[in-house]
């Protein structure tokens, strides 16, 4: 089946030529001009993937993809922005996105990281049945969702990659510059993103994530995710 990808951007060139590289892939597209377009397609449609403006005129893509994400949809989220400051990108993480492409870019890039999404996604949804388990946390390796003591915990896809991660791996400390090359694939560490994600797991897995007793900062290391069923 064709991967299927949502398009919102107010600039109707923009949406027209990623609309004619993707089908060139033969990936079926829509588009949407607004943010309230979108969020009406997102009410009767489903997207393997969504490319997102941050600055259109009805609404900015932080605000569309804060609605998205408390609608319980967790679709990819790739933005696109022509502002270039570092806190545009955390916030757009932090709200839920999963990667950010400054303006002007190459088709190639653009391309290239929607394609790291899908492929990832569709990793996610296509292994067999397992569970990953620390204390009250499980996670199911035929859908990867999680929950804690039967309570599903929302994730976003790169939430999803940084925990599995972590439950595969307890135990053990990781650098911030070990968890970048292992889950975001990048050898160029953001140190900013990191603790970003650390937070954002933290708040939704931990009873107070102050103090955490599952995903601890090991100092002056990095941090380590621990099997609370263990005395370390």
């Amino acid at each position: 089946m064709k991967d299927k990808i949502l398009v919102i951007d107010d600039d109707r060139a923009v949406r027209l030529s990623v609309k004619q590289v993707f089908e060139r892939e033969n990936k079926e597209v829509t588009l949407a001009d607004s943010g309230t377009a979108a969020l009406q397609l997102l009410d009767q449609h489903t997207y393997d993937l969504i490319i997102l403006d941050v600055l259109m005129d009805d609404m900015d893509g932080f605000y569309v993809v804060n609605l998205i994400r408390k609608k319980k949809i967790y679709t990819p989220v790739l933005f696109l922005s022509g502002q270039l400051e570092e806190q545009n990108k955390i916030l757009a993480i932090s709200l839920g996105g999963d990667d950010y492409l400054t303006k002007p870019f190459g088709l190639e890039m653009l391309t290239t990281k929607a394609n790291a999404l899908l492929r990832r996604s569709q990793q996610y949804n296509s292994v067999e049945t397992k569970e990953l388990v620390c204390g009250e946390l499980r996670m199911s390796l035929r859908d990867f969702s999680l929950s804690k003591q039967g309570v599903p915990i929302p994730l976003t896809s790169k939430e999803t990659a940084l925990i599995k991660f972590l439950l595969e791996n307890q135990n053990q400390v990781f650098t911030k510059e070990q968890l970048y090359v292992n889950v975001w694939k990048n050898s160029v560490v953001d140190d900013n993103t990191i603790m970003v994600y650390i937070k954002r797991l933290r708040d939704k897995i931990e009873d107070d994530s102050k103090h955490p007793k599952y995903l601890k900062t090991a100092w002056g290391l990095g941090y380590i995710f621990k099997d609370i069923s263990l005395r370390l």
